[in-house]
């Protein structure tokens, strides 16, 4: 395993993190603990039972009520697996492959090559860090447009040595400071798009966590859209959204609402083509769970893929694409 995938992996010990909404099941599992420590807990038995029982049915009937915004604040949960968390565990002989060959690696984008149940595939993803240090390395997970151009590359790659092509997105967006623009971070996404939209061989798209604007959409063109139940995907985060139409970060929730960002809500207008169901609580809560379920969903989706002719392939994904946004008047 690379020091990469050492040094951005989950921390052992780390502190859980309680999002707000989670509190009441927090409190009730704390009095759990806490009867379960005392004296007489054996005496008490039946009522810490009862109590369990009550935290199971409180615990499904929150998550099974999520708003849109609590739904992403489950996908920017610090302990939600990244990328690299992926490679390492749904993927085998993952090799990662650094640097865009004209300026610079960026490590807000990793990818390199894997066996996917025995097949070889090219990952490709966005990578946040676990800490303070691990983030400033990556930037937050927003890639420069080096990060594009690696990806441009490997897709390059992907397409000489016949492997398809897994992108796991996970970006607040891409890197808008002024070192970007002036190395071209809008022509290296539409490069990209360019590329992508006509990759003769297979492309799977997963979003794993949250999914903004065009820097998602840079390594997010592909023959399947996937996204895991509580991941997010917009043109833009809903801070910025309730920025620019109340001046004010405080409408986020209803910016939200109004932005229809999560699965459900892109599944039924076409943008995405599968949801891949979390464990209660999220991906966090369980991540072997996850990264089976993961596993499953895409060896099913690139079987199905690889028995479509290549032109074939590639005339339905421009179709795909092209038919998205479209309406009639009558």
């Amino acid at each position: 395993m690379s020091n990469d995938l050492r040094s951005d992996a989950a921390p052992k010990a780390a502190p859980k993190v309680v999002l707000e909404f989670e509190k009441p099941i927090v409190e009730l599992e704390k009095k759990i603990a806490e009867m379960r420590a005392m004296p007489n807990a054996s005496d008490i038995t039946p009522e810490i039972d009862s109590l369990q029982a009550r935290v199971e049915e409180l615990r499904v009937d929150v998550y099974s009520k999520l708003t849109r915004w609590q739904r992403v604040q489950i996908a920017r949960h610090p302990q939600r697996p990244y990328t690299l968390d992926y490679c390492a565990n749904v993927f085998t002989e993952f090799t990662e492959l650094h640097g865009d060959r004209t300026f610079r690696d960026d490590p807000a984008i990793v990818g390199g090559l894997a066996r996917l149940d025995g097949k070889p595939v090219m990952v490709i993803g966005h990578q946040k860090g676990r800490d303070t240090k691990q983030n400033v390395i990556r930037n937050f997970g927003m890639p420069d447009p080096e990060g594009y151009r690696k990806a441009y590359r490997l897709f390059q790659l992907a397409e000489r040595f016949k492997r398809p092509v897994v992108c796991l997105l996970d970006t607040q967006g891409a890197y808008p400071g002024i070192g970007a623009e002036e190395r071209g971070q809008a022509e290296a996404i539409a490069r990209n798009l360019k590329l992508l939209a006509t990759l003769k061989t297979p492309v799977i798209i997963v979003i794993i966590g949250e999914g903004a604007s065009g820097g998602a959409l840079g390594i997010g063109v592909g023959d399947r859209i996937l996204m895991l139940e509580n991941s997010w995907y917009s043109v833009i985060a809903p801070e910025s959204c309730s920025s620019i139409l109340w001046r004010s970060w405080d409408y986020k929730e209803q910016a939200a609402e109004a932005l229809k960002l999560t699965a459900p809500d892109l599944q039924q207008v076409g943008v995405i083509d599968r949801i891949i169901p979390e464990p209660i609580g999220g991906a966090h809560a369980n991540p072997q769970q996850i990264y089976d379920t993961v596993r499953t969903t895409l060896t099913n989706e690139l079987q199905t893929l690889l028995q479509i002719p290549l032109h074939q392939l590639v005339d339905k994904r421009i179709e795909k694409f092209c038919a998205m946004g479209v309406w009639s008047e009558g």
